[in-house]
């Protein structure tokens, strides 16, 4: 190893990724035969099943407006639960990873959210309020390590030209929880143009599907069975010796000028799911609920791998591609901040339930569905950035960790307010806009030097260095 760190020029010192980074603007690369159950176009789908099992099926829930309930108060109240517990295991994740590997810790993460399904069951059916507690706090617990998991996983196991539609592929099924969710929703009840819960089949529905989630995660290669198209090895572990020592590290992480910068963009970004969500279950009908809930996964699903197929276009350098996705992604998020804030204050005072055969129904439901677009792209920009700031294979499972962490915090002040009647209605709407607001300048300070100083990817010196681990 010495020898090949010496004939790259590279000193002892230098911090060497012992993996490939997540771009590059090398369009040569060489294309290895890959057996495709190893494959990582394999592995994204297997991560997306799961992404629709768990998180997916949680999505078509909340889509179809406050967990499906006739008033989303309740289940904002235990979202926020769900995410504060999040916080805590996302920061914890990699301490579980070291002891039992990123796919057992993928695993683990998606058995507490069949228990989330259950509570918003007995309590739409018989009205009991302490196992949708109950499942929030199990959510919380699993969720945080599954989300941190399959992060680092989206992250570390494509290959850096594949990047950007791996991320797009992945979180297609996402929302497609959404798409499946809003068709059943759409055909049980179809006829219900009224305000109300959704129906008590759909959640039962819901609570099957998410069972399946660790069974699916099974099917996963581990990082030393996968085989990229360009040769490289895929190293995901943790290698500090002592737990105490690998929250130091992250820590350190934490409060690292670059991933401090992008605290607001990460929060800006995910406070949107509360908003939009309560602002459907307040707003509209069960019925334009189920199609909203439909509709805009497919639109989300559309827009996310175009996005993602532009990250990784080669035609375009990587420095002018993270700019124009900035300035696309940002300036969309204001535009429609300025139209939902003139939409809500004026239903605060006029209070309707828009049915989709209502005059006035079109704007607010057009605003909707843009907002989930917007989710969507969002989204995937920040694993785009997140990947250009990692520097190894162990930053990678921590700055996954740290962002699914940090989107849990703003997740959880973001629903616990929305349980409040004045902020669910219009003042979270008013505080997002002015969080997106505050992102801006701190964000473009990373932004512009992905390209530049970031993301620069050595494939050959990565090639040596696993050539050297070979022999």
């Amino acid at each position: 190893m010495a020898e090949v760190e010496k004939g790259l020029g590279l000193t002892s010192s230098d911090n060497i990724p012992d993996s490939p980074r997540f771009n590059s603007d090398d369009s040569e690369q060489e294309k290895n035969p890959v057996k495709w159950y190893r494959s990582t176009f394999y592995n994204a789908l297997i991560l997306g099943i799961c992404n629709f099992l768990a998180p997916g099926i949680w999505g078509a829930m909340n889509s179809l407006g406050g967990g499906g309930d006739e008033s989303p108060y309740l289940v904002n109240v235990a979202n926020g639960l769900t995410f504060s517990l999040m916080v805590l295991s996302c920061f914890f994740g990699t301490v579980i990873v070291k002891y039992i590997g990123i796919k057992w810790t993928f695993i683990a993460g998606t058995i507490g959210y069949a228990p989330y399904a259950a509570g918003l069951y007995t309590h739409n059916r018989y009205g009991y309020d302490w196992l949708v507690y109950l499942g929030a706090v199990l959510c919380g617990l699993s969720a945080g390590i599954f989300w941190m998991a399959e992060a680092a996983i989206a992250l570390a196991y494509p290959e850096p030209y594949n990047q950007g539609r791996f991320l797009g592929f992945w979180l297609s099924f996402r929302v497609g929880g959404q798409i499946v969710g809003g068709a059943i929703e759409l055909g049980l009840d179809a006829k219900d143009n009224t305000a109300g819960s959704i129906s008590y089949t759909v959640l039962a529905i819901f609570i099957a599907l998410q069972a399946l989630a660790p069974f699916v995660g099974v099917l996963l290669s581990p990082p030393n069975r996968v085989q990229r198209t360009d040769g490289l090895p895929v190293r995901l572990r943790i290698c500090e010796q002592t737990w105490t020592k690998e929250v130091v590290e992250v820590t350190k992480l934490f409060f690292s000028r670059d991933f401090l910068l992008i605290v607001p963009l990460i929060c800006q970004a995910v406070y949107t799911e509360a908003v939009m969500f309560t602002y459907q279950g307040l707003w509209f009908s069960v019925r334009a609920r189920a199609l909203g809930s439909f509709l805009s996964g497919i639109v989300a699903l559309i827009s996310g791998n175009i996005l993602g197929a532009f990250i990784d276009s080669k035609r375009v350098s990587l420095k002018t591609r993270a700019r124009a996705a900035y300035f696309v992604v940002l300036g969309l998020q204001g535009a429609w901040w300025i139209w939902g804030t003139v939409l809500v204050t004026r239903y605060n005072k006029t209070n309707p339930v828009f049915d989709w055969t209502d005059p006035g129904f079109g704007a607010g439901f057009g605003l909707f569905l843009f907002w989930v677009i917007g989710f969507q792209i969002n989204y995937l920009y920040l694993y785009f950035v997140v990947g250009n700031i990692a520097k190894n294979e162990q930053e990678v499972i921590r700055i996954a960790g740290l962002l699914r962490g940090t989107e849990s915090a703003s997740q959880a002040v973001s629903y616990g307010l929305s349980s409040v009647a004045i902020m669910g209605s219009v003042g979270d709407i008013y505080l997002n806009f002015g969080l997106w607001a505050v992102a801006l300048f701190p964000a473009w300070l990373v932004v512009k030097e992905i390209g530049v100083t970031k993301g620069d990817v050595k494939i050959e010196r990565e090639k040596a260095l696993a050539n050297a681990d070979a022999e």
